[in-house]
């Protein structure tokens, strides 16, 4: 009987109550240390469709797993039936970078050391983890061939003009490659599209014109990804 008593005990007590300023402090921390890593990802972000939702959701998940936290440390029945919970929750999410993956856990995890009351933890963890991933942004770790643009056109399939393609792009771009070539208008043109990295920002416009001038080159068109908009 002893041992059953004191774990109802365990199961059923809390612990001291938290005063509300420690419950709001601690979520101030997890709010600002996940606006922190969201701001992190928006500057290294490289991909072509910028989602704003998804940005907010890093930092307003830091304030869920805070708050979380808060509530089930102090209780382990209902950190044991939060948990039963969450397993049988299912979020779908369409990640189209693992990276993306990685600032939601670290947005959950300042979170819930801040709900632990962690707060050391949390921000050496912040520190460390936007440090890391800006270096790794700014020395392009991991990249092969680092490309900003991509360019389409159509034009005919003749060997002149494909030469006076050919140095422009050598002139204007500092790399570029071609993905796709494909036959239209019956045979009677090629679309082609390059992936590039022009050497000036100012190149772009004056490179543009210049392949419109070629005759029958036509459709030019040049996407940027540090100019992609939320789709």
């Amino acid at each position: 009987m002893g041992d059953l008593e004191q774990l109802q005990q365990l199961l059923g007590s809390q612990a001291a109550a938290l005063s509300f300023q420690a419950a709001l402090f601690s979520l101030i921390a997890a709010f600002l240390l996940g606006q922190a890593i969201a701001a992190v990802y928006v500057w290294t972000y490289r991909g072509m469709s910028y989602t704003r939702s998804y940005v907010q959701a890093i930092a307003l998940g830091s304030i869920v797993a805070c708050m979380i936290m808060l509530a089930t440390s102090t209780n382990i029945a209902a950190g044991i039936g939060v948990a039963g919970s969450l397993s049988a929750l299912r979020l779908r999410i369409a990640l189209r970078d693992p990276k993306d993956m990685i600032f939601v856990f670290a947005g959950m995890a300042v979170g819930i050391a801040c709900g632990l009351h962690a707060f050391t933890t949390a921000l050496a963890g912040t520190a460390m983890f936007c440090f890391a991933i800006g270096s790794l942004t700014m020395v392009e770790f991991g990249q092969r061939q680092v490309f900003e643009g991509l360019l389409r056109f159509y034009a005919p399939p003749t060997a002149a003009t494909e030469a006076a393609i050919g140095k422009i792009l050598d002139r204007y771009a500092g790399r570029f490659a071609l993905t796709t070539m494909r036959e239209v208008r019956q045979g009677t043109a090629m679309e082609y599209a390059y992936h590039l990295k022009t050497r000036r920002a100012g190149d772009r416009v004056p490179m543009v014109r210049e392949l419109e001038a070629i005759e029958g080159v036509d459709g030019v068109t040049l996407h940027y990804q540090d100019a992609a908009q939320e789709l």
